[in-house]
């Protein structure tokens, strides 16, 4: 009877904090919900990457939750995610809008080359640079969801460099990530109000993972 209490209990607090992590992540991007509900994709991503930026403080605090209920099975939810998200705030931000900017002009560049010959050789580069780009992003936040007061040019070098080194993870993330946007624009009531927080767990575990030898100090010789 105490092994199924205790087994209760753990399905209650995941689900728990499941539910709550897909609450406060539509919470914490909400202009960029807004905003894909209310106007055309194809016309509107010049507005997607204006607001995409302010939705990285939300991001990190739900990481952080995650990494907090998987470390130390905590439930406190609201108070994880709002110390987050106040800690990483600006700094989250500014990370976002780097990545978006350079998201933007890979993709003007990219739009620019098409049907030309010199596309051949540069849309595989450009291909190549925008998938580094949303790996460095994503495991940025992530680091930031633990060292908010990182440096971000010191984040960006290491990101980078994980996210080549272990481009297994980072490719295992980047699927999940790809996964989670097609259920969004086919189902976004069951992507948001479900499916959102296994697939970002997945995510966050991926990238963690990578991220394990910058984030966990070495060990001291005795």
């Amino acid at each position: 009877m105490r092994v199924r209490h205790d087994t209760l209990h753990a399905i209650f607090d995941g689900v728990y904090v499941a539910l709550m992590s897909n609450l406060l992540l539509v919470l914490g991007c909400l202009p960029l919900v807004a905003a894909l509900f209310t106007t055309e994709t194809a016309r509107s991503w010049p507005l997607y990457a204006l607001l995409a930026p302010l939705c990285a403080p939300g991001v990190c605090g739900v990481f952080a939750v995650m990494s907090a209920y998987s470390s130390g099975r905590s439930t406190a939810v609201l108070r994880t995610f709002g110390r987050t998200w106040r800690a990483t705030g600006r700094r989250a931000v500014l990370w976002g809008a780097g990545v978006s900017a350079v998201l933007v002009v890979l993709g003007v560049d990219a739009r620019w080359a098409w049907g030309h010959r010199v596309g051949a050789l540069t849309l595989p580069l450009l291909a190549m640079l925008g998938i580094l780009t949303v790996a460095t992003g994503l495991l940025g936040l992530v680091t930031l969801a633990e060292r908010p007061a990182a440096r971000l040019r010191d984040v960006a070098r290491a990101c980078a460099y994980l996210a080549v080194r272990r481009w297994y993870l980072t490719a295992m993330s980047l699927l999940v990530l790809a996964l989670l946007a097609q259920l969004v624009t086919a189902r976004p009531a069951l992507a948001l109000g479900l499916a959102a927080a296994p697939l970002l767990y997945v995510v966050w575990a991926n990238s963690r993972s990578c991220l394990r030898v910058a984030l966990d100090p070495a060990p001291q010789p005795a």
